[in-house]
């Protein structure tokens, strides 16, 4: 038999998972008392410590013993439970069991991380139990029937889709394409959730906040029209749209760093800079704005999937990746520069895919430099909407805040793009 210090390490791990476990159910209660499970701090860990026995012996080969072993202890965890039930059908301590058995078996036969996530996401769902309920009970109708709709959009319909490549250039991929469905819908359930969590009690800033998480250009077209009758919350809506054009940068960053991670390492030193002016624009405006009574959001987003929209969305992209090849082919680099800024113009979530997907084949250095004028132009966009759609206060301070971050992104551009 072989025993060595991964061996240890993995009977450790086994077992340490077992106590974090049994010490959640310790210290809520559960192990004592009249209404006490069959575990507690020892049960659990000696549980995680056999379990990482088990797998040891089907690493040498003792496969029958270890799952001779590993079914005894499922058996004593159900009589257990049929014991508890009669007077509790409540099942979270034997069902956490079964869980530490399989990640202690797993830590013994070398999937470490795998067996840690398990365990703390465990343990967290455990110690979390009344605001889950909290959340649970909290969810409306139309939540429920959106989080229902969006599992099967992702569990269903995506593994469906096929890989691709069909299409001219080989740029039409089915399942990529439903991922950007995914990505926003997703995107807007969140929002959705958010915003009804938040209830209405923070103001327009951190309705900016959360949305710029979304769509910045949809929260300026809103808080733009929202000043025309709303001419007393001017600053704080003007603010909420700074909050969005700032929140944005760490979306695009945090898109490019999961897409295109050398893109992304180009891309950050650009953002430095406009973060920092809008971050701190938007944190002086909150203090000044808490000194005034803020009004309310509205939280009505209609359906907080915002599936058509999605699916436009994964349309625009398709079109925009063949136009950003369309104009490399003819001008090389120059084109893909001027892609950036027509696409970034329209939307920026596809020109960030546009630019992750192009900067494989171009010079990073270029794609780059397209996003930032392509946030450059949509910046240049929304300054637009604020001056045509807002009014009052609103539009002088929201202006303001714009342009000093258009100014920041050029300053940027001139000083990184050498």
């Amino acid at each position: 038999m072989i025993v060595n210090l991964q061996a240890v390490a993995g009977l450790l791990i086994a077992a340490l998972g077992g106590l974090a476990v049994g010490l959640e159910r310790e210290w809520s209660g559960h192990a004592s008392g009249p209404q006490s499970r069959f575990a507690g701090v020892r049960t659990f860990t000696l549980l995680g410590a056999f379990s990482g026995l088990s797998g040891w012996l089907w690493l040498n080969e003792f496969q029958t013993p270890a799952i001779v072993f590993l079914l005894g202890a499922a058996a004593l965890i159900v009589s257990a439970y049929v014991r508890a039930s009669s007077r509790d059908v409540d099942a979270t301590t034997e069902v956490a069991a079964l869980v530490v058995i399989a990640a202690g078996f797993i830590a013994a036969i070398g999937s470490w991380s795998l067996a840690g996530g398990v365990i703390a996401i465990t343990t967290l769902l455990l110690v979390e139990k009344s605001r889950l309920h909290e959340i649970a009970s909290g969810l409306d109708d139309k939540a429920v029937r959106a989080a229902v709709r969006f599992s099967v959009m992702a569990i269903v319909i995506l593994p469906l889709l096929p890989e691709g490549p069909y299409g001219p250039w080989d740029g039409i991929r089915p399942r990529t394409l439903w991922l950007v469905v995914l990505l926003f819908s997703g995107l807007s359930f969140l929002g959705y959730l958010v915003r009804r969590a938040v209830h209405s009690s923070s103001g327009y800033s951190v309705a900016g906040m959360i949305g710029g998480a979304i769509s910045s250009t949809a929260i300026s077209f809103s808080f733009s029209r929202l000043s025309q009758t709303e001419r007393n919350a001017g600053a704080s809506l003007a603010n909420g749209v700074i909050a969005a054009c700032t929140v944005l940068f760490l979306r695009v960053a945090i898109a490019t760093t999961v897409l295109n991670p050398s893109l992304a390492r180009a891309a950050t030193a650009y953002f430095v800079v406009p973060f920092a002016v809008g971050a701190a624009l938007t944190a002086l405006g909150m203090w000044w704005n808490s000194k005034a009574k803020e009004p309310k959001e509205n939280t009505d987003t209609g359906n907080p999937l915002q599936f058509w929209t999605s699916l436009q969305m994964a349309g625009v992209f398709q079109g925009v990746f063949y136009l950003v090849h369309a104009l490399g082919a003819v001008w090389g680099n120059k084109g893909l520069l001027a892609s950036g800024a027509i696409v970034g113009f329209t939307d920026v979530d596809a020109l960030v895919l546009s630019m992750a997907r192009s900067a494989q084949a171009a010079d990073v250095k270029t794609a780059s430099q397209a996003l930032v004028i392509g946030i450059l132009s949509n910046t240049l966009l929304k300054l637009g909407v604020v001056l045509s759609l807002g009014r009052h206060r609103f539009r002088l301070l929201a202006a303001g805040g714009l342009l000093l971050i258009a100014a920041t992104l050029v300053v940027s551009l001139f000083l990184f793009g050498k």
